[in-house]
């Protein structure tokens, strides 16, 4: 009898278990990837609580809910948690990333550099920003863009997100009339549902004076805000970040960078190489700028020579009071030499005169000598304007000159050269 039985029971309780369904996931509202290198993601709002994942970057994540800035996320395996908005870039970040690391990826390198302690990657020049990426001590990377930005509160990118989003993705339940329904009765629903939500506020009007508030602000009108310089750097696997300039050091042999004389060194490059017994040594191009924080990449550029009778190097060229701009380029140059035409080594760079006219100037570096070989005209910079400006660029950085192009309009420039 109990055999018979559990042969009647054993199928249905299979079809039941097969007919069960799974919940039903949340709905998500919105789709962001991880900016940090890794990312807890915890079971609730505390930083005490359950870290149910490690998320690491560029991970895509199904946004579900949010409160406040902290934003209940989905992971790919399906695992729900809990992470702070700061840390998650939008889908048009990540992918100017990626399109920046594709332009960088062959950009001229300015000099290697590297650095004494662990220094944090930064996908904008911001110190708040994610980093996604560390430089470790003693490893060196390429130096490519020079930068001056405010030191503002950083605004992510999931910032329209969390100031639009619902807070919660559970739609609010409306339960039909009926006839015939008793004053109670519709009491009681009313108790069970809850107050309707208050009405929307009405938008504040703009200020009198917004198209005032809206144009950009002269240089040292707010001489509370402070600045950092910033470099664009590219890593040993590719990929590319923002670092504080003041923490990198120029990997220029210490014989030549004893000669910098407390002047910043923006860039260098060997022009030669020559023999002094069993050692080799290099001539040097480098370019150098006294005073942090300036538009402009270096205000002078010189030229060592090694001599190899007196075992030191020497100084061929110098040019001071100049306003430089990267990127300076390396390359074979042709000149002529008795009636006929032979290759040199030569660089070029732009540099801006007394008038705001720029010019690519090209040199040739023959033997211990140096001849200017063309002098070509450059477009300057274009200015934003006032609608075109980012946040982060609405105050121009301190100094003479013309103002601050935004960081997209710089950038494109510079990978325009």
């Amino acid at each position: 009898m109990h055999h018979r039985c559990f042969r009647i029971l054993a199928p249905a309780v299979c079809l039941l278990a097969a007919c069960r369904t799974e919940p039903e996931k949340a709905r998500a509202i919105g789709e962001a990837f991880v900016g940090p290198a890794t990312l807890a993601l915890r079971s609730d709002l505390s930083a005490r609580s359950e870290q149910v994942a490690t998320l690491r970057h560029g991970e895509k994540l199904e946004v579900l809910q949010m409160r406040r800035r902290f934003l209940k996320v989905r992971n790919l395996g399906g695992v729900e948690g809990w992470v702070d908005g700061r840390y998650l870039l939008s889908t048009g970040q990540m992918a100017e990333m990626e399109r920046a690391s594709a332009r960088a990826a062959n950009a001229p390198s300015q000099g290697r550099a590297t650095v004494y302690e662990i220094l944090n990657v930064h996908t904008e020049p911001n110190r708040q920003s994610p980093s996604p990426h560390q430089i470790a001590p003693g490893v060196s990377v390429d130096v490519l863009e020079h930068m001056v930005a405010p030191r503002i509160p950083y605004q992510p990118g999931m910032t329209p997100l969390i100031t639009s989003a619902p807070k919660s993705s559970a739609p609010r339940k409306v339960r039909k009339k009926t006839k015939g329904q008793s004053q109670e009765e519709k009491a009681g629903e009313e108790e069970t549902l809850g107050p309707p939500p208050p009405p929307m506020p009405p938008a504040p009007k703009l200020p009198e004076n917004w198209e005032e508030l809206s144009k950009l602000q002269l240089p040292g009108s707010n001489p509370a805000l402070k600045y950092d310089d910033w470099s664009l750097i590219r890593l040993p696997d590719r990929k590319v970040g923002w670092v504080l300039t003041r923490m990198l050091i120029m990997a220029i042999p210490d014989e030549v960078a004893q000669y910098a004389e407390g002047k910043r060194i923006t860039a260098y490059f060997p022009l030669g190489e020559l023999r002094d017994g069993d050692q080799t040594k290099h001539h040097w191009l480098w370019t150098t700028i006294s005073e942090p924080l300036q538009q402009h990449d270096f205000d002078s550029f010189r030229i060592f020579i090694y001599n190899a009778r007196r075992h030191r190097y020497e100084t061929a060229y110098i040019e001071h009071d100049v306003r430089g701009y990267h990127p300076v380029l390396t390359m074979p140059v042709e000149v002529i030499q008795n009636k006929k035409t032979v290759q040199a080594a030569g660089f070029s760079l732009v540099t801006e005169d007394k008038a705001g006219q720029r010019w690519r100037r090209t040199f040739a570096f023959q033997g211990y000598r140096l001849r200017t070989v063309k002098k070509e005209a450059v477009a300057g910079r274009v200015q934003p304007s006032p609608a075109s400006v980012d946040s982060a660029q609405i105050l121009p950085p301190p100094g003479p000159g013309p103002e601050k192009p935004s960081l997209l309009t710089r950038v494109k420039q510079f990978f325009s050269r």
